[in-house]
This record gives structure tokens, C-alpha cells and sequence, in this order.
């Protein structure tokens, strides 16, 4: 089962709908968001892109509605060959699905024993057991620091090259309990959150396609398009902000001979929406959800 997408009300407000528009859910998953989307569409298109073979079977009967395969870094090649540029909105709610967490073959949860997998798309990439058991000590140091925002990154590296050299870690519990003697007491589960999912980003490339998502956004969306990215941690979200801001992901301000800021999008929220509190309640995840929504300039 996908999960209830979290603000799915948030998220379709933040599009401005307009009923002939033509739409990209480049995020599909279990379609909540697109069913949503349809509602509120006429004679206007809906264009859904997962990279997720499982997303397949979530696809809706909808002659309005044309499904992706593929990963959102193929944004504009997709659309072009479709014939749906320009956009009038792009709605990308980042992250995994509660699907793919409960899915205990996928290895992307802490709870089952699982091959450390960790990929979106099964039929690419290599698995995180490749990387723990290839990668330095130096790059490993690199993933747990800069993905998982982790405390001494050099010692759970150093930790994982002692352990692999006596026996592979192809396992999710495998991994649990090399590196489960570093975890802070009753912080275990906050600890082991960030190992995966310092490997997952990396497994998936995950911040390098959002930045190539950002960029493309720009190409696709018509003047007055609207950008609407939900996402669920501090890396993702600055990379968000930075580029609805600035349209640069180092934040950096460039500004044109009177002051005015030189920028493809203009940012429709100042602050991140945030869930509201019986959302959070029912859905733990929206806790840590972070919505923002900007608008195409038309001298962009």
C-alpha cells in the first residue's frame, strides 16, 4: 500500500490549477497526488513520471493521463517527445514511499533482515552492499558526513572497512550491527535513519537528479508556470530554497545594474508550509516535511 501523500491539499493549491493546463507529477508513486490533479483538470493533460517498476501498477485508466517510466532527470527529453512543453506546473514530492519502506525486499527499512539494496530503480545502479563493500574509507567518511549529517563519520567508515574484511555486508542487519555500538543510546533508530539514509542518496544520486530537476523546471514551464517541491530533509530543502531563490543552489544573489535580483523564479512561499498538527499525528513522516512553491518569471 502507498502512502496518504502528505499536504496533498497543500500540494494542489501550491499548482494554481488551471483546467486545460498540462501537468508533470514527476514524483507519481501510488498517484495520490494525480488523481487529485485530474479532478481538477478539463481538456488539460497530466504527465506522471517513477522510475519505480512497482509505480506501474498504480497507473490510472484516464485518457488525460500518460505514465513515465523513468526517472525525473529526463524530464524535458520526456515531455518533448510527448509534446507537453511548455508546462503549466511541476509538482515533486521527494523521498520514499511508505510502499517502499514497508517492502521488505527493498532494504530501505531498519525493521527487517534484507539485502542491502536501497535502489529506486532496481535495473540500475549498484546495490549499497556494492558500495560498502568497495567503497574507501575516505569516500564512505564523505557519504556518512555529508548525507547522513552523522557524528564521527571516520570511525563508522573505519568501523565498516574492519567488518567487511572478515565477512561481506550484503544485509540490512548486517550493517545494523557493525555499526550499532556507535549509535547513542535510545537514539538508535534516529542513528540508523541517518546511515540509510546517507547510502540511499548516494545509491540514487538522489541530490545531483534534484539539481537536475531544478535546472530543467526552468526549460519546461511556461511564464507564470508554477514549481511546487515537498521536501523531507535539510539537504534536499536548501537546494530547494536556494534555487526558487536565487536560481543557483549556493544561495548566491545576483542582482542586475538597479538591484533587482536576476532569477528564473520568483518564490510564492518566504518560509517552508509545514504539516499541521493532526497530520503529524496521524503521519509521523509529515514531520519533517518541508513544501515550497515559486512561480516561472516571465523575464526569467
Amino acid at each position: 500500500m502507498y502512502h496518504n501523500p502528505v499536504m496533498l491539499h497543500e500540494c494542489i493549491n501550491g499548482l494554481a490549477i488551471r483546467p486545460d493546463g498540462t501537468y508533470a507529477d514527476v514524483t507519481f508513486g501510488g498517484g495520490g497526488h494525480s488523481r487529485l490533479i485530474l479532478e481538477h483538470l478539463t481538456s488539460g493533460r497530466l504527465l506522471a513520471f517513477d522510475q519505480d517498476a512497482d509505480a506501474m501498477q498504480n497507473q490510472l485508466d484516464d485518457p488525460r493521463f500518460t505514465f513515465i517510466n523513468q526517472n525525473f532527470r529526463f524530464l524535458v527529453n520526456f515531455l518533448r517527445l510527448h509534446k507537453a512543453l511548455p508546462l503549466d506546473g511541476i509538482l515533486a514530492d521527494l523521498g520514499i514511499s511508505s510502499y517502499q519502506i514497508d517492502n521488505p525486499e527493498r532494504g530501505f527499512s531498519t525493521r527487517w533482515e534484507a539485502d542491502l539494496d536501497l535502489r529506486m530503480n532496481r535495473k540500475a545502479g549498484q546495490p549499497a552492499s556494492q558500495i560498502i563493500a568497495t567503497y574507501s574509507i575516505e569516500a564512505l567518511k564523505n557519504i556518512l558526513a555529508e548525507y547522513g549529517e552523522l557524528d564521527h563519520p571516520y570511525r563508522l567508515a573505519k568501523a565498516i572497512e574492519a567488518a567487511r574484511e572478515h565477512q561481506p555486508i550484503q544485509t540490512t542487519t548486517q550493517l545494523m550491527q557493525v555499526l550499532g555500538p556507535y549509535a547513542e543510546r535510545g537514539r538508535e533508530n534516529k542513528f540508523f535513519a541517518k546511515v540509510f539514509q546517507a547510502l540511499r542518496i548516494e545509491v540514487n544520486g538522489e541530490l545531483e537528479v534534484l539539481k537536475e530537476l531544478l535546472q530543467q523546471s526552468v526549460k519546461a514551464l511556461r511564464p507564470g508556470g508554477r514549481l511546487v517541491v515537498m521536501s523531507y530533509h535539510s539537504l534536499e530543502d536548501r537546494l530547494v530554497k536556494n534555487f526558487m531563490k536565487t536560481g543557483n543552489f549556493e544561495g548566491i544573489e545576483n542582482k542586475d545594474f538597479y538591484g533587482n535580483l536576476i532569477t528564473p523564479l520568483k518564490p510564492i512561499t518566504r518560509k517552508p508550509i509545514m504539516a499541521g498538527e493532526a497530520e503529524t499525528a496521524e503521519n509521523p513522516r509529515a514531520r519533517s516535511a518541508r513544501l515550497r512553491i515559486a512561480e516561472r518569471r516571465a523575464d526569467g
